[in-house]
């Protein structure tokens, strides 16, 4: 489903530059990272991973440096959550709008109960950019890191849980699938 154009107007209305970009579908982060364009000017392309608890009644949408390595138990730690695991695709569709290969921070827009959590490793706002797909995966749409912190979040009424995922990289059998 192509969410796009809800998040562009969404995008306007908060007066939020962006960058626009039109690419072949890119399901992967090691898709995205073989642009040229993406790790232009200080810029990157965040994995982005939609977890949830057991229970499946809370859920987490992970931000984090594209090279870093994901350990779900220590994810679980920093955030003080048991047993994370990652998210069905229902869940994905009823709660942020997208599907998989097109997960976001952008879909936050959807979520208006709050009902998903969003969580950004530090080594993140390093970057002067964060380059985002907007709810379809032909897209990719670059923000300024401090205008999608205090700018996009806010406008939705949403902030970050910031953590600090220890430095790793990652590894084919670490990297997660695509959600």
């Amino acid at each position: 489903m192509d969410r796009s154009t809800e998040i562009y107007q969404a995008l306007y209305k908060m007066g939020i530059p962006h960058k626009r970009l039109e690419h072949r579908p890119m399901l992967t982060i090691e898709d995205c990272l073989a642009l040229d364009d993406i790790s232009l000017d200080g810029a990157t392309m965040p994995r982005n991973i939609f977890l949830c608890n057991r229970q499946q009644t809370a859920f987490y949408l992970l931000l984090f440096s594209p090279r870093r390595a994901f350990r779900t138990a220590v994810v679980s730690k920093l955030l003080g959550v048991s047993r994370l695991s990652f998210a069905r695709e229902e869940h994905l569709r009823g709660l942020l709008g997208l599907d998989p290969g097109a997960v976001s921070p952008l879909g936050l827009v959807f979520d208006t109960d709050k009902q998903v959590t969003l969580v950004v490793d530090s080594a993140l706002l390093k970057h002067e950019h964060l380059w985002f797909h907007p709810g379809v995966n032909t897209q990719s749409v670059r923000l300024r890191t401090e205008d999608f912190l205090r700018g996009f979040l806010p406008g939705i009424g949403r902030e970050a849980v910031v953590i600090e995922i220890p430095e790793g990289e990652a590894t084919p059998e670490e990297s997660p699938k695509p959600v």
